[in-house]
């Protein structure tokens, strides 16, 4: 395969543009707000983003090169089909049950991050340990999508993979290095565009390519391998659910989905945004899905493709690229390549932008620099995004499965995060004993299943397990779905047994030394009223207090909806009385 100049320059200028916008995004952010709020306003973009620019990305956000060159791998592949292709339905609703559930008392608690309900009610301790997970994710994510992009450009324009991927990860980390969300927003209009018509374009010519059979015929009869429309044998139909449980639950508690609901004008846009992504979402998979049937129903050894076919050549992860090249002309196949790079950078910027704003915001300023300034900070978040734009790119050449490191990524944020999310926003009286409890739980029974794309064999085998050609266990009892409701109950019967134990005088208040229960007032009590807008506090008890807090923090939370449970509380009722 030739190296193709064309290509190569089509690239670069598709890549320029995108650094143009990111840089003009940039010097939009340094004129809003206060010098004060410089932080803030790269994490959530002062607050302002608007329906259209946020509808299109949080769109871009899951639209990415997983998720595109994923579908069509899973349609293409004749073990699984478009019946096996969960993650557009998936996503679509979990971006629906965000809106309806999640992003109203987020929004409207004025959180900065993800991270932040955990640490007013937890403590900075369980923060720290629900980042981990919440990173692990992040970087798997981004990970997989650079995966697509190598795949995808070395296939078309025959340019070695590492240098690809490290071109786009450079361009990405550079304009969300020099201006935040206001850049990851404003280049996702212009790459949502692009994918939507790079990826359109190229259907019809692939579709009337002459090795291409009829995808209606393909789609039910055995031409060139089984029907693309896929079937679900009544033995995996547990392992299916799992799945949809697991993109469905599991895509709700992450960082880039809460960005973009804390960075809406109101909870109220908050909740549009999230059901206009889920409407994206569906429609932006249509021309993947008729792309991986195209694969399936294409005579391969009639093309410049030959034979054997990509899936036996063990090229199933990249047919969407493998149709561009192959089926259509040379001019499209560079453009549809433009469209699969602009779904990749759409979602690495969001993920690597998530990763750092956790990290300088929960973990360096909330945990061990409370007094830091604001420039500091984002000094943090600038050197933290080059770090985690290294990292992903490292892990980017290690996936054997776009798809499979799609789901991978989603495993420890849908076991450990949903369930505490659940917990901190809708059960009241959870505290950090039962968020350790449910955290160790839920992570013991993940790893003591086995992952097969880790080559982790399983500790406990489940009902219906079996060893594949390659010698790994396979459960196909949904274990993660266990997992995942194990470390809920789990967080919610030991906090409220440790709240008998401690109120009922059964411990000593000594015991209690995570100060989650007896001593509410104790210094790390004090260390959450840090998240608090101290100019709003009007609770008697908090009156002694001097919160240590940066500038960054002059409008985070509205306090009387962060301490109800304090208002309540019988220790409150009697010093009031006294």
């Amino acid at each position: 395969m030739a190296f193709h100049v064309e290509g190569l320059v089509a690239i670069v200028v598709f890549y320029l543009a995108i650094l143009a916008v990111g840089i003009w995004a940039a010097w939009k952010t340094k004129n809003t707000g206060s010098e004060g709020d410089r932080s803030e306003a790269i994490i959530v973009g002062g607050r302002d983003i608007g329906l259209l620019v946020g509808g299109f990305t949080m769109t871009a956000t899951w639209v990415g090169g997983g998720y595109i060159n994923g579908t069509a791998e899973a349609v293409y592949v004749p073990d699984y089909g478009l019946a096996w292709a969960q993650a557009p339905i998936g996503y679509s609703l979990s971006l629906i049950l965000g809106g309806l559930f999640f992003a109203k008392p987020m929004r409207s608690k004025g959180y900065v991050t993800m991270l932040d309900p955990f640490q007013q009610l937890y403590g900075k301790r369980m923060g720290g340990l629900l980042f981990i997970p919440a990173l692990m994710g992040e970087m798997f994510w981004a990970a997989a999508i650079f995966s697509a992009l190598g795949a995808t450009i070395s296939v078309i324009i025959d340019i070695n993979v590492n240098i690809s991927v490290i071109i786009s990860a450079l361009i990405a980390t550079m304009y969300t290095l020099v201006g935040g969300l206001y850049s990851v927003a404003y280049t996702d209009v212009v790459q949502l565009f692009c994918i939507f018509l790079g990826l359109w374009i190229s259907v019809p010519f692939a579709m009337s390519h002459p090795a291409v059979t009829d995808i209606g015929l393909t789609a039910v009869h055995q031409v060139y391998q089984a029907p693309w429309l896929g079937s679900i044998n009544s033995l995996d139909i547990y392992t299916w659910l799992d799945n949809f449980f697991l993109l469905t639950l599991g895509g709700i508690p992450w960082q880039a989905y809460f960005q973009r609901v804390l960075s809406s004008s109101s909870a109220t846009y908050a909740q549009v945004l999230s059901f206009l992504a889920a409407f994206g979402c569906l429609v932006m998979a249509i021309p993947a899905v008729l792309i991986g049937a195209i694969g399936a129903s294409t005579a391969w050894n009639q093309t410049e493709y030959g034979v054997p076919d990509p899936k036996s050549k063990k090229e199933a992860d990249m047919i969407l690229p493998i149709v561009l090249q192959y089926l259509c002309p040379v001019y499209i196949s560079f453009f549809g390549l433009g469209a699969v790079s602009a779904a990749v950078m759409s979602s690495a910027d969001s993920s690597i932008l998530s990763a750092s704003s956790m990290f300088a915001r929960n973990i360096y300023q909330l945990s061990f620099r409370q007094n830091a300034s604001d420039r500091e900070i984002v000094w943090v978040m600038r050197i933290t995004v080059l770090l985690f734009g290294a990292s992903a790119t490292a892990m980017a050449l290690l996936a054997s499965s776009v798809y499979g490191l799609w789901y991978l990524s989603s495993d420890l944020v849908y076991i450990i995060i949903f369930p505490q999310l659940l917990c901190v926003l809708f059960i009241k009286g959870t505290n950090t004993y039962g968020a350790i409890a449910g955290y160790l739980f839920g992570l013991v029974l993940r790893i003591t299943g086995g992952e097969p794309y880790l080559y982790l064999q399983p500790l406990i085998f489940y009902p219906g397990w079996y060893q594949d050609e390659n010698n790994l266990y396979i459960q196909r009892f949904p274990f993660k779905t266990l997992a995942m409701l194990t470390s809920f109950f789990t967080n919610v019967i030991v906090s409220y047994l440790a709240k008998y134990l401690f109120e009922s005088g059964t411990l000593p208040p000594k015991l209690d030394f995570l100060d989650a229960v007896v001593a509410r007032y104790s210094r790390e009590h004090m260390d959450k009223a840090t998240l608090v807008k101290s100019d709003n506090i009007v609770l008697n008890e908090l009156a002694p207090v001097n919160p240590r807090h940066s500038l960054s923090l002059s409008s985070t939370f509205t306090n009387k909806e962060a301490f109800n449970y304090v208002d309540s509380s019988p220790e409150l009722s009697n010093t009031e009385d006294n």
